[in-house]
């Protein structure tokens, strides 16, 4: 009696060592499956191109390297829209170039001779927004009309009171960013329809230095992104606009392609090169993080989020990748 009890207390240890084994390979077996879908990355991100859309996918590249691949360094500069697609649509160009437009037809010809597949991703909403100094208390409202005349060349509108004539009989100073960079373009192709800006607007390529020359001056005024209007508005003061049922303050709740302020509401996005996104898994993991994580950072640089609709469907075409 007593052998076989000795017997049956060793049977009972060895199926628990045996049990606790089979738990422990499943428990392995689970924490490599997950340790796989999400492998540590090393390697590099080049991004270039768009200063409007530069705060947010820096503040995605910072976020990505500290909390998600420590191993992965994306590199995020601002060159301009199309100066971004000069270094994008090239051999071994950047992996992704931001844009405050749409890619041109001339530049979508060149990734196809090139043998490059771009694909658009839609990252948020821009309003373009138009700025004064603090200290211009006769300007804060304005007409689309007036505001479009202000700048353009063959316009009678060269002092603020041709506007208005109780406004100030001093010239009108304009500023924009320069042709190198898509909200140019927009303005001019989108809301000029075209037509030449005023031969002394003054143009530049860094917008820091677009604020600092209107929060200096009491008679100017200039057009660029939301983002760098609500980031400085300490110095500068934006432009309500009348787009014909009363002003409208451009903001998060405004700014929207079919919202109050959706005559100066934009789209901004990045251009993935899906090539090197397929040879690279940093590139495309970056890209997929972007699209997850976009919307909680858009506010904070000054935009609007995308539609969650719009987003679900570029992860589904970015899956199809892998």
């Amino acid at each position: 009696m007593k052998i076989s009890n000795v017997w049956k207390g060793l049977m009972v240890v060895c199926l628990a060592v045996f049990l606790a084994a089979c738990q422990g390979s499943a428990e392995e077996e689970e924490t490599t499956s997950e340790n796989t879908s999400n492998a540590e990355l090393t390697g590099n991100v080049v991004i270039d191109g768009s200063g409007t859309v530069y705060p947010l996918m820096a503040r995605l590249a910072e976020e990505y390297m500290i909390n998600e691949q420590e191993g992965v360094s994306v590199e995020v500069s601002r060159a301009g829209t199309s100066a971004g697609f000069e270094k994008y649509l090239v051999e071994d160009g950047t992996d992704f170039n931001n844009a405050s437009r749409e890619i041109k037809e001339e530049e979508q010809e060149k990734a196809e001779e090139l043998g490059i597949d771009t694909k658009e991703i839609k990252v948020a909403l821009d309003g373009l927004t138009f700025v004064i100094h603090k200290d211009n208390d006769w300007a804060q409202e304005m007409t689309e009309e007036e505001l479009i005349d202000v700048f353009l060349a063959d316009s009678d509108t060269t002092n603020w009171s041709d506007i208005n004539e109780e406004w100030p009989d001093e010239p009108i100073q304009t500023y924009g960013p320069n042709e190198n960079h898509g909200t140019y373009e927009f303005f001019f192709e989108n809301i000029l329809e075209e037509q030449d800006l005023k031969d002394d607007t003054n143009l530049q390529q860094e917008y820091s230095t677009l604020v600092n020359l209107i929060a200096d001056d009491v008679n100017g005024i200039a057009f660029f992104g939301f983002g760098y209007y609500v980031n400085n508005q300490d110095d500068i003061q934006a432009v309500h606009v009348d787009f014909g049922d009363g002003p409208v303050e451009p903001s998060l709740d405004t700014i929207a392609e079919d919202g109050d302020y959706a005559p100066f509401t934009r789209p901004v996005f990045t251009y993935l090169n899906e090539n090197l996104a397929q040879e690279k898994e940093e590139v495309l993991d970056f890209a997929m993080y972007v699209l997850n994580n976009m919307n909680e950072f858009a506010g904070e640089t000054g935009f609007a989020p995308i539609p969650e609709d719009e987003i679900a469907e570029s992860i589904e075409q970015l899956e199809g990748l892998n």
